[in-house]
């Protein structure tokens, strides 16, 4: 079984550099017939990004490494998944707000939580009619990083979406502070009347 998931891993692996590749030749034709392929552009950046975040997510997991936790400022965080998602979702007609209602660093792994919470607002943005909020705030001596759209709820989960969440859920777990443990929750009726998604941090 660990030898198919090391090809499955290497297939990964080529697929991100060929998207690299595609991505290199969109910039290319944009410079010189002078259009904007911005949105390709994102998309194919999007995916090859989250290959690579897949690809450590299973080495971390594959071969026991540990998490990088070290104290990050948590409005620099959100604000950083902020500027990733928002010319994506304003060309959507999605309003993104922010809400970081905390201004301290919490120990965390930053990629991996930079990456969950932008996929997360990727997959709210699919759902959302026209507004997404990323909150950020500490209750019960944990952070809690909080994703809520205006759409319709979750009905059933997509394996495919089911097969990331699997993932975020055990990468939450591996964040762990005096025998507590990160988690991972869903929810219907948010503030904003559609999904939560709602990543919890010791």
């Amino acid at each position: 079984m660990h030898r198919l998931l090391d090809i499955l891993a290497s297939g990964i692996h080529d697929t991100k550099n060929q998207l690299f590749s595609a991505e290199s030749l969109i910039a290319g034709s944009e410079a010189k017939h002078q259009i904007d392929l911005f949105e390709i552009r994102y998309a194919i950046e999007a995916a090859a990004d989250r290959l690579s975040r897949t690809l450590a997510a299973y080495q971390l997991m594959r071969h026991g490494a540990q998490l990088a936790v070290v104290p990050a400022i948590v409005s620099d965080l959100c604000e950083e998944v902020g500027l990733a998602q928002k010319h994506h979702l304003v060309n959507a007609g999605i309003s993104l707000t922010i809400d970081c209602q905390t201004f301290d660093d919490w120990p965390l792994d930053r990629d991996l939580v930079t990456d969950m919470l932008n996929n997360a607002i990727q997959n709210a943005g699919r759902f959302a009619r026209c507004a997404i909020r990323l909150s950020a705030f500490v209750q019960d001596e944990e952070l809690v990083l909080r994703v809520e759209d205006d759409g319709a709820g979750f009905s059933t989960l997509p394996p495919a979406m089911g097969t990331g969440l699997i993932v975020a859920e055990k990468l939450a777990a591996l964040h762990s502070r005096q025998e507590h443990h990160g988690s991972l929750h869903l929810s219907n009726g948010s503030a904003l009347g559609g999904a939560c998604f709602e990543l919890r941090l010791p």
